[in-house]
Formats: structure tokens, sequence, C-alpha cells
């Protein structure tokens, strides 16, 4: 993933979200949606983003790198 200088907003994550619901985990999904009820910083807004963006495309691989990065964002 690239670094962008756009912040982005509660909404555009929160879209980028329900773009991505039908190739992520129910679970996962179930946990972002809960996630984007509370006050998140600009930076995990951004970092969640690009872990949501072009999800459907990414290779096998590349998925499971980005569920662990939102595992670690998780906690």
């Amino acid at each position: 993933m690239s670094e962008c200088k756009l912040d982005h907003s509660v909404e555009d994550v929160h879209k980028k979200l329900t773009e991505q619901a039908p190739f992520l985990p129910s679970a996962r999904v179930e946990q972002l949606q809960a996630l984007f009820q509370t006050e998140l910083s600009q930076e995990r807004l951004n970092q969640w983003f690009h872990l949501l963006k072009k999800y459907d495309l990414a290779s096998p691989e590349e998925r499971l790198k980005r569920e662990e990065q939102m595992d670690l964002l998780l906690g």
C-alpha cells in the first residue's frame, strides 16, 4: 500500500467498508462497523481506508497481510 497524502473522513471509510463488505469475513465487517461508531484519529481513519481500498482485487497473500494489519489495529 502506498502512502497517501489525502485525509479520509469517517464517511469515506464507512463507504469503503460497505463496498468491500462482500469480500471480507462477516465477523470482520461487524467489528469494523462497531469500530467506526467510535472516535478515531485521522491517522487511524487513513490506515483503515487503505487497508480496505481494493481489498477485493488483492491476492490471497495480500489479503492475509491486510487481515494481520487489521488485527494489529484492533489490538
